[in-house]
């Protein structure tokens, strides 16, 4: 019960300090693309600190498979030119779908067929991008293929231990849960946190809490728990 008093203290505090931020700082320090005719015209490609380290990782650059989540429109590293550049490099690309399964909210990642699909998408209640149910029927999962190689993880905050405070749902520590259940080979898990997410206390966590595998910061900064 302290634990999960402390976990939703920490959600209060995490949400009122990312409220406050500014659209620009966040921009400043993610990643993202001029619009077309201005990028051809001035040949410039405004870059962010956080998506240029994610894109530059051998993890990334060697995987061939990546689930990733779609951000929402504020208070988080857009994830937006990863799916682009992932897109372009040829890569299998998942993406979170919520639904129920006897009554239980569950999560799955599901396959995006192309760049022109996510363009496409549209945002979900808290805008973020999303599939439709009448899109599901059919399409695939990461489980009927060859798996995942990395998982681009959310969160509201972040430790150098390398704990996650999630958004209280379980939704990724369930899915990791029966993910290690079907393979023996868990993907690579590579948190995207804004400076402010990446706290110099540590995170409450529970047994059933995953750890994560690497964290890129927004400032420039990169752990990994193999170091």
């Amino acid at each position: 019960m302290a634990l999960q008093t402390a976990k939703r203290d920490l959600r209060k505090r995490m949400r009122e300090t990312l409220s406050a931020l500014s659209n620009a700082s966040i921009v400043q320090q993610c990643w993202f693309y001029l619009p077309p005719v201005e990028r051809i015209t001035t040949n410039a490609v405004l870059t962010g600190v956080a998506t240029s380290k994610f894109l530059s990782l051998a993890e990334y650059q060697n995987a061939k498979s990546i689930a990733v989540y779609l951000s929402m429109p504020s208070g988080e590293l857009s994830t937006r030119s990863i799916v682009q550049d992932a897109f372009q490099r040829g890569k299998d690309v998942y993406i979170p779908y919520i639904h129920t399964v006897d009554k239980v909210s569950v999560m799955d990642m599901l396959a995006l067929e192309s760049l022109t699909e996510f363009e496409s998408l549209h945002p979900d209640k808290w805008g973020i991008p999303s599939l439709q149910a009448t899109q599901i029927p059919g399409r695939r999962d990461c489980f009927s293929g060859k798996g995942l190689d990395l998982v681009v993880m959310p969160g509201m905050s972040f430790d150098s231990n390398f704990r996650r405070l999630g958004h209280g749902k379980g939704y990724y520590d369930h899915f990791l849960k029966r993910y290690s259940q079907w393979s023996s080979k868990m993907p690579f898990l590579v948190a995207l946190s804004l400076q402010e997410q990446l706290l110099a206390e540590d995170i409450p966590v529970m047994e059933h809490d995953w750890l994560i595998d690497a964290i890129v910061v927004g400032d420039g900064r990169y752990l990994d728990r193999r170091s």
